[in-house]
């Protein structure tokens, strides 16, 4: 029986469902046909009951004609010939029968002859004499066939009345019978089910508890090929191999504590040296740091980073561990072609060599095997899509790199390619805020400090010519002029040292903003006012704080240089948008002429430049005679987090 293959379901003819389906069926149809059966034989009897009341209406309807006949009325003809009709349509309703009543003479040829002869004996005697006597008056005639008439309804009546007498006790039968079944047939069908499920159930659930208590052991006897079956045989099958699984489970979980530390360790792995890579520092030392912590943890005797050089196809050493200066010297700059290392940037696939001196190539001896080399594993450098370069691995012994250690490596390597990346952008960045701010350097000195020398050389060269004609007075003019230009040159000087050294800590602006209003006042005694608005805004990141800073400098500067100004009103409020305004009410100056000199106007150019490194807005208005306006606008959402 064990044979039986557990993973086919069985044969319809051979389920459960099939029995249980094909025994309810049956019953059914017994119970249905034993319900049939009875409502027949009560409908049976319902009709001849009906036929028996109308048979004995035909007695009833002969004596009445009797009586009719014997009376005087007015109407006795008519009344006569009522009974008449009423006696032939019983007549025929008893011979058709009616199944809607019901009303049905029993199928028997005998009752059926019967009523022949009662319709008979009416037709040719009984009703021929009722007319002679409704005629003639003289009913005797009648009444003597009355005896007749009634003596074959009656044999009628009885006749009918005996055949519903078997037909009842069919019925009684019939239904003791049914009622026997259905105790029979519940009685078997629970029998049916204890041995077709509960008893395989039960013997299931006792292996099941077995299976439990650790008895792997436990089998289960698979005596038919039911749905069943199919449960004994999975059990077994089960069974065994839980019994074989439990049997090496310890060795298993050895394996998968293993496989879980080797893991663990490798996550380790990426998690220090991602936290190393991460930390500041130059290229050159991060380098070295990766390749002592590589060589330290697969054991290798040597270890090089080379950069990759795309436009010149060369690769560059960077950064070596535990190498000669000799092997250094000789693969210091190379072609990618001319070696293993440069080789392995070219391609996708990881370069591992087991035995250095067997190269495949005879005339192409490797510097690494020269150097006592036997194993050499090169690893690309990549960040994204780009390839950076390679680093490679070299061991003095053989070496088989399993395919976790290779997933480890180039992991190692995407890490440090994303670090090499990321120096690289920072740098870029560090140069470009260098250049950027040179530019507005210089601005600022073209803006002020040139244009003040650029009057001193003219007046010096006007005094020069003075002094060649002996021009006292104009020399004595000229003088105050350059000591005032020489001023001012000392005050524009002072104020971009003052400018260019302004610094900021998180959230300082406000008090930054408080001592250059007031170095405003002391440079110039010129009545200014500040207002400073700390709504609901959050405090501004640092980088757009010195933006801020330097915009009000340039523009209380311009005021200084230009407006001529008696008031100032410096106003700012910090709300979801940050808003900077500078008002003065000096001379002003035209905006179609600013436009036509385009850069060449003090200030105006760098603030618009220093705004637009922080996305921020700036407006000047300004009419001559009207003063001027510098509103700054920085919208929410172009707000850096502080």
């Amino acid at each position: 029986m064990e044979s039986f293959d557990p993973t086919l379901f069985p044969p319809w003819r051979k389920r459960i469902s099939t029995r249980i389906v094909a025994s309810s069926v049956v019953a059914l149809l017994v119970v249905l046909g034993m319900i049939g059966l009875t409502l027949w034989l009560s409908w049976r009897l319902e009709g001849a009951g009906a036929a028996i009341n109308d048979t004995g209406s035909l007695r009833m309807r002969s004596y009445r004609i009797a009586v009719e006949l014997a009376s005087d009325a007015p109407n006795r003809e008519e009344r006569v010939m009522q009974q008449f009709e009423h006696v032939f349509q019983t007549l025929t309703l008893l011979r058709r029968g009616d199944a809607q009543r019901p009303l049905l003479l029993p199928d028997d040829a005998q009752i059926r002859a019967q009523l022949d002869a009662v319709s008979e004996y009416w037709q040719e005697v009984a009703y021929p004499l009722a007319r002679m006597g409704l005629e003639t008056g003289d009913t005797q005639a009648y009444l003597a066939s009355l005896r007749e008439l009634v003596a074959r309804a009656d044999q009628l009546v009885q006749m009918i009345e005996h055949d519903n007498a078997g037909k009842t006790t069919a019925l009684r039968l019939a239904q003791g019978g049914l009622a026997v079944l259905a105790v029979v047939g519940t009685l078997a069908m629970i029998c049916l089910l204890y041995l077709w499920i509960i008893v395989p159930v039960l013997r299931l659930s006792q292996g099941l508890r077995r299976m439990a208590a650790h008895e792997f052991d436990q089998r289960l006897p698979v005596e038919t090929q039911d749905e069943f079956g199919v449960l004994a045989a999975g059990f077994n099958q089960m069974a065994r191999e839980l019994q074989g699984l439990y049997g090496a489970l310890e060795q298993r979980v050895a394996e998968k504590t293993s496989q879980l530390a080797a893991q663990n360790h490798e996550i380790a792995s990426l998690y220090e040296m991602a936290a190393f890579l991460n930390q500041p520092g130059d290229i050159e030392a991060m380098c070295e740091g990766f390749l002592q912590r590589v060589t330290r943890q697969f054991g290798a005797a040597g270890a090089s980073i080379r950069t990759l050089d795309v436009a010149r196809q060369q690769v560059s050493l960077v950064a070596s561990v535990g190498l000669s200066p000799a092997l250094l010297h000789a693969e210091h700059c190379m072609p990618a072609n001319d070696c293993h290392c440069g080789e392995a940037t070219l391609g996708p696939e990881v370069i591992v060599i087991r035995d250095v001196t067997q190269t495949g190539d005879a005339s192409r001896s490797l510097p690494c095997a020269r150097e006592g080399f036997a194993t050499v594993a090169v690893f690309r450098i990549v960040s994204g899509e780009s390839v950076l370069g390679s680093f490679s691995l070299h061991f003095h012994r053989q070496r088989v790199m399993s395919d976790s250690s290779r997933q480890l490596l180039e992991s190692l390597g995407q890490l440090l390619g994303v670090a090499l990346e990321n120096r690289r952008l920072a740098a870029q960045a560090r140069e470009l805020a260098v250049v950027q701010e040179r530019g507005l350097v210089a601005q600022g000195l073209h803006d002020s400090l040139a244009q003040g020398l650029n009057f001193l050389n003219l007046q010096l060269q006007l005094m020069e010519d003075a002094m060649r004609r002996g021009d006292i007075a104009e020399v004595r003019e000229i003088l105050p002029l350059l000591r005032t230009g020489v001023d001012e040159s000392y005050q524009d000087v002072r104020e971009l040292l003052t400018n260019f050294r302004s610094k900021l800590e998180q959230g300082d602006l406000g008090a930054a903003i408080e001592q250059t209003v007031q170095r405003f006042r002391r440079q110039t005694g010129l009545q200014t006012a500040l207002d400073i608005q700390h709504a609901a805004g959050a405090p501004l990141a640092l980088e757009q704080q010195l933006q801020v800073l330097f915009i009000l400098q340039e523009a209380l500067s311009n005021i200084r240089k230009h407006a001529e100004a008696s008031h100032v009103k410096v106003r700012v409020e910090n709300a979801q948008d940050f808003t900077l305004s500078v008002e003065d009410d000096g001379r002003g100056y035209d905006p179609q002429e600013v436009a036509d000199r385009g850069e060449g106007h003090v200030g105006l150019h760098i603030m618009r430049e220093r705004a637009a490194r922080m996305n921020a807005t700036i407006h000047l208005d300004s009419a001559p005679g009207q003063g001027t306006r510098v509103s700054l606008l920085l919208p929410a959402r172009e707000r850096l987090p502080a």
